[in-house]
Parts: structure tokens; C-alpha cells; sequence
């Protein structure tokens, strides 16, 4: 059995950008800042790594996405790793690895900034669902923000 399956938490590191392709399907993309905390065993020093994320959504995800988040915004990503391979203009090979998300949640703004990479945005404790890729009749009104 095989497995393709990422879980994040963490902040845009700027605005989604709302595209749709040629067929009409809406794609949403944006940077995803993630850190990990660890104290130095030999030092005691307390260290911070960031990694960054390329996230792609489609669909409804896209669209509740671009409507909702901001940069600075803390989501739950959950998806699949997709790697892109294109030759550029020059005749060079590129290659890019993103997360296709196929769930997200969008996090209340009242977590610590000591676990974010990026600032703090405005703060909200409103419970706010979790949505899924495939999830027909979602209502907008609904959402509680």
C-alpha cells in the first residue's frame, strides 16, 4: 500500500492568488511558512527553522480560500505532494513540488505568536469548520465569520 499524505500547520506568507484555468476551474495558490522549536542540547539555546510550502487549491477550496485568508493567516492544510516538471523559456528543465490540498481549516487568530513565523493578524475565537475538496452545498452564509 502506498501513502501520499501531508498535514500542515502554518501562516501564508502572502495574499492567495485567485487564477482560473481555461476551462473555468477556479485554482487558488499561496506560500505556507511552517516552523519547528527546539532547544540545543550542547548550548541550550533555543533554535527555529521555517520551511515554506507552495499550496494549491481548486474548486470551492479555491474560491473560500481566496475570500477568507490573508497573509498572516493560520490554516490547516491537508493534501498530497505533487511534483511539476516544465521546461522554461530559456530551454532550462524546472521542477516544483506543491501541496494539492484536498481539506483545510481555517484557524481561530488568538495562537501564540511564539509558534508563528509570521506576525500576528487580528484576533477571533469563533469556531470555524473544517471544509473539504468534494464537499458539494457548502453555503457561505453559514460560515460563522
Amino acid at each position: 500500500m502506498n501513502l501520499n499524505k501531508v498535514i500542515l500547520v502554518g501562516r501564508l506568507t502572502g495574499d492567495p492568488q485567485l487564477r482560473s484555468t481555461p476551462s473555468g476551474q477556479p485554482v487558488c495558490s499561496f506560500g505556507l511558512a511552517t516552523n519547528r522549536l527546539w532547544v540545543d542540547k550542547k548550548s541550550g539555546e533555543k533554535k527555529k527553522q521555517v520551511e515554506y510550502h507552495n499550496i494549491v487549491l481548486w474548486r470551492r477550496l479555491a474560491e473560500i480560500a481566496s475570500q477568507y485568508l490573508t497573509k498572516g493567516s493560520l490554516v490547516l492544510i491537508e493534501g498530497r505532494l505533487q511534483t511539476r516538471n516544465w521546461q522554461d523559456q530559456s530551454g532550462n528543465r524546472r521542477q516544483k513540488t506543491e501541496i494539492i490540498a484536498e481539506a483545510m481549516q481555517l484557524a481561530p487568530k488568538t495562537i501564540s505568536k511564539e509558534t508563528s513565523p509570521l506576525p500576528e493578524k487580528k484576533e477571533s475565537s469563533e469556531e470555524i469548520p473544517i471544509i473539504e475538496e468534494g464537499e458539494e452545498g457548502i453555503n457561505v452564509e453559514e460560515i460563522p465569520f
